[in-house]
This record gives C-alpha cells, structure tokens and sequence, in this order.
C-alpha cells in the first residue's frame, strides 16, 4: 500500500522493482485511496504454512525494533491475515499497470 504521490522511498522502491520481476515476484501497488473498505492489519506480517505468523515492529524511524519479529502460533489469526492480504492483493494494481505520478 502506498500513498500518492509516491515519496523518495517509495519511489525508489519502484524504480527497483524490475530486479524483483526478474526474479519471478509478482508485485502489486495498491493505493491508499483505493483501500477504504478494507479492513487491514496494523503491522506488516508473513504467514507460514496457515498457522504460523511472523509480525514485524518498527521503530518510528522505519526500522526493525530491537524486539520487532514476534512468531505467533494461530491458525485462526494466521487466516484472518491471509484473507486481509488478499482482499488487499485483489485491489492492488500489477507493478507493469500501475504508474506512479
């Protein structure tokens, strides 16, 4: 998700994005006006074989916290993100369609 227009980060993220394409990664840009409706987690996360989720805490700064990487063990919440992610992931434009002002 990212807001528009696109700061230096953001920007330069996507300006790399070709290496990530390369490598087979599918990418998607989903703007923060077309999320409304979504209910999203609050932090970033991955999920592990539908039960394990990993979130990651930052720092204010955009960093990992010292503590940030917490593994939680929970097939019920492991499938509430996954079913955000997706509802997300269908709304979000491929990184080929999607150019940034």
């Amino acid at each position: 998700m990212v807001s528009e227009p696109l700061h230096d980060y953001a920007r330069y993220e996507y300006d790399l994005t070709f290496a990530n394409l390369a490598a087979g990664e599918q990418v998607r840009w989903l703007p923060r006006r077309e999320a409304t409706g979504l209910l999203l987690p609050a932090n970033d996360f991955w999920v592990f074989e539908d039960e394990l989720l990993l979130v990651h805490h930052f720092t204010g700064e955009g960093q990992l916290a010292k503590d940030g990487r917490e593994y939680i063990t929970d097939a019920v919440l492991a499938e509430q993100h996954s079913e955000a992610f997706e509802a997300a992931w269908q709304r979000a434009v491929p990184h080929v369609q999607y150019h940034p002002a």
